[in-house]
């Protein structure tokens, strides 16, 4: 994969972000499988496959990573909650900067009309 593709899906300030914030890598306790891969590796392919709408499977061989690998990292660290902290982590670094502005915010919401009698 191109430095430049890489760089500019995870720069390197988001990267300082992200990797204390993967869980750790451990080998199967059953042996077997291949040797652990690069996590910016792993991470930058799935940055590719979210922003880019490719299918798991249609994962560019650049990336150096299966898109096994890919997909099985993603859900790892879906359900380790790695979205959420890192949301929290580039909003706490943004804010120490000072290039939040909290001013004016859009704020998710829908409204369901209450059936009649219900209060």
């Amino acid at each position: 994969m191109s430095v430049g593709l890489s760089q500019r899906l995870v720069p390197d300030a988001l990267w300082s972000l992200v990797a204390p914030l993967l869980p750790s890598f451990s080998s199967r306790p059953q042996g077997g499988g291949t040797a652990p891969v690069d996590e910016r590796a792993v991470f930058t392919a799935v940055v590719y496959v979210l922003t880019s709408g490719c299918a798991w499977r249609h994962l560019p061989e650049a990336f150096g990573v299966s898109p096994a690998t890919a997909h099985r990292r993603f859900s790892a660290w879906t359900r380790a909650g790695l979205w959420r902290r890192l949301h929290q982590a580039v909003l706490d670094e943004l804010g120490a900067r000072g290039e939040l502005d909290w001013t004016s915010a859009i704020v998710d919401a829908a409204s369901v009309r209450a059936k009649k009698g219900d209060r």
